[in-house]
């Protein structure tokens, strides 16, 4: 693990260290844990192995490695307390042993990948989502997390901004970005029907455009992407005319957003995560902002994508209520975007070396 991903993760431990004792000696499954959220988590539960535990958390890893990478696992492999079972997770899963938490994370996020993979992200949404649930049920699992998406919101009315979780989407479900939100949608539904007729405990988190160190450089969302032209000494190209806003939340708030939700007793609930501490930014002043944290004065094109659908459905705006987890779990993101972009950006000259 490099110095950068490994302070964040012990910023992450810092932050939950009291919650996380619950997972001493116990057996934790994580999906996608060769993606951005999953290694993390993976990541986290190894430093609690490592340096508190007396015990070890077992970590059991689901991933088809499909759109992830194997290296973001090295040093856990060989590991006694690690299990990775390449599976896809569409299709149904059994294990032997216990189960105590689970966590899908397991899921085709860029939009680029899931318009070109629309069954396949689907399938994971849907139906890895309603395997896992069988086997939790079957596991008696003790907590449930699934990762859904602020996307199943749509594009929010103005008076929607910023956006509670009670709020019910304005989301077209026919449309190229649909195959994402939608399964999300009933991914979520299915959660809330195990736990309104099973009790198992289920809880949903929607994030809100995390980034940060471990977003593969080719991940086709937006920082990623201008990262990469900057860092080629390319001009930042913008498929739209730049007004459209979001609120971006730095990894080591995401991750530790999440853990909360995770070990928390609020079963059947659904959170925003995210950051709302310097409100929304447009995709022109952020390419502005990239631009001038890499010191690399590339200039900015406007430019329309050769995907015809780059921009079809694309939210408008994008900023999250965060009352309720504040209020329930006493989450508090820190990290403010211009330092972000820098550990980012630092991270990103460091692993592709550029």
């Amino acid at each position: 693990m490099d110095t950068i991903i490994s302070q964040d993760v012990e910023n992450i431990a810092s932050r939950i260290k009291d919650d996380a004792a619950i997972l001493e000696g116990k057996n934790i499954l994580v999906t996608g844990g060769s993606g951005f959220l999953g290694g993390y988590f993976l990541d986290v539960i190894a430093f609690f192995n490592e340096h508190h535990f007396t015990e070890p958390c077992k970590i059991i890893c689901l991933d088809n490695l499909i759109v992830g990478d194997q290296k973001r696992m090295a040093g856990l492999l060989e590991k006694d307390y690690f299990e990775f079972i390449k599976h896809d997770i569409s299709k149904p899963f059994s294990y032997d042993g216990p189960i105590d938490f689970i966590v899908h994370a397991a899921s085709v996020a860029s939009p680029t990948y899931y318009r070109q993979y629309p069954l396949e992200t689907i399938d994971a949404n849907v139906l890895g989502t309603r395997y896992l649930l069988e086997l939790a049920k079957e596991k008696k699992t003790r907590s449930f997390l699934f990762m859904s998406t602020s996307e199943t919101y749509g594009d929010p009315s103005p008076e929607n901004i910023p956006t509670p979780e009670t709020y019910r989407g304005n989301v077209s479900f026919t449309g190229p970005r649909a195959c994402y939100d939608e399964s999300k949608r009933l991914g979520e539904t299915l959660c809330m029907a195990f736990w309104q007729q099973y009790g198992l405990p289920v809880k949903i988190a929607r994030p809100f455009n995390f980034y940060g160190p471990g977003l593969r450089l080719d991940d086709k969302r937006v920082l990623p992407d201008f990262v990469n032209n900057v860092l080629h000494n390319k001009p930042i190209v913008i498929h739209s005319d730049g007004k459209a806003t979001r609120t971006f939340c730095y990894i080591s708030d995401a991750i530790a957003g999440l853990f909360k939700i995770l070990l928390s007793d609020f079963n059947g609930e659904a959170f925003n995560v995210g950051n709302d501490t310097q409100g929304e930014i447009s995709m022109l002043d952020l390419a502005k902002m990239v631009q001038d944290i890499s010191g690399k004065n590339v200039g900015i094109l406007h430019k329309a994508s050769l995907d015809k659908n780059y921009v079809t459905d694309n939210p408008q705006r994008r900023a999250p209520d965060l009352s309720k987890i504040r209020r329930m779990l006493n989450y508090q993101p820190s990290i403010d975007l211009k330092t972000g972009l820098q550990k980012s950006i630092a991270w990103y000259k460091d692993n592709y070396h550029l």
